[in-house]
């Protein structure tokens, strides 16, 4: 099963730390301190290294050499985006955005619809969960409750924006109803796409050259409440720049068979998958999956 067990990289003193010196000396400084930090992840040569050498060399088809360095510079890069999403939720840094269908998530808060954005552990999702403060909307923000509780308490406290709301998800089934009201209340909500816990109904599409898993719960769920779907990506393209992207909405029905309804949600998640595709291998080196992504439905 899943070799993912729900709990992501990152601490409450680490972000301390960052914060520090984010405050006393500013935002190259913090970058430049993710080097011996990224290195010593490195040079641990544990699963997480060993499952992104297979992407880069599997996956991606780099070479023995340059999936090696790879792995490193994806460490780096992981680290920015830890630090990033300090910076923009604390107002510490001067970051720039290009916007590319920012209009479709501006068409369900004016149409009163409310909505269901979908990422992944791709490029700096929590950056684009910030940014959805343009569109005017209430946010609610998915995550599991094994993602470090602690740190999303320090980071509320950091932040300036008070119009996201961090919804955790848990084994008593009580986030359903915290996500029925949002959906009720007509606001955005937010999740990932790409991971599932053990027990969870999945997907089986094409990625990457071979069948992986994807959970269904997300879209399932928007079938439900007659919301529209966005795939939704912020992607890191220079030291202070990012790339955000946004689908038209989509209003999702799916057949009551069993059979039928599971060929509609292959489909539906086939579109999910192309742009994951589509965004990783034009950076590959933002892929933040840190287990053997092609083994979560054996």
């Amino acid at each position: 099963m899943a070799a993912w067990d729900g709990k992501s990289k990152g601490s409450k003193a680490g972000y301390s730390f960052f914060v520090f010196i984010l405050r006393r000396m500013g935002v190259w400084p913090t970058y430049i301190v993710l080097y011996p930090a990224a290195f010593y992840y490195f040079i641990q040569f544990n699963q997480a290294w060993k499952s992104i050498y297979s992407f880069l060399r599997e996956r991606m088809g780099l070479s023995p050499l340059k999936a090696f360095f790879g792995v490193y510079r994806n460490f780096y890069i992981f680290g920015q985006t830890l630090v990033d999403r300090v910076i923009v939720m604390a107002g510490y840094g001067n970051f720039t955005f290009t916007f590319d269908g920012e209009e479709n998530l501006i068409q369900m808060v004016e149409e009163g619809t409310g909505g269901l954005l979908v990422s992944a552990h791709l490029g700096n999702w929590e950056i684009a969960g910030h940014l959805l403060y343009r569109v005017k909307a209430k946010i609610n923000i998915v995550m599991f409750e094994g993602e470090h509780e602690k740190v999303k308490e320090y980071l509320d406290r950091v932040k300036g924006e008070k119009n996201i709301q961090v919804i955790a998800i848990k084994e008593d089934l009580s986030h359903l109803y915290a996500i029925n009201d949002a959906f009720e209340r007509k606001e955005l909500v937010c999740m990932h796409g790409d991971r599932f816990l053990p027990g969870t109904r999945v997907v089986e599409v094409p990625f990457l050259g071979e069948p992986a898993c994807f959970p269904s719960g997300p879209l399932l769920m928007a079938a439900k409440y007659k919301v529209p779907v966005s795939f939704v990506f912020a992607m890191k393209e220079r030291s202070s720049h990012y790339y955000f992207s946004a689908t038209k909405g989509e209003v999702y029905t799916f057949d009551r068979d069993k059979n039928t309804q599971a060929e509609q949600l292959k489909d539906a998640f086939t579109t999910f998958v192309q742009l994951i595709e589509k965004n990783v291998k034009k950076y590959p080196y933002q892929w933040f999956n840190y287990y053997n992504f092609w083994q979560t439905g054996k």
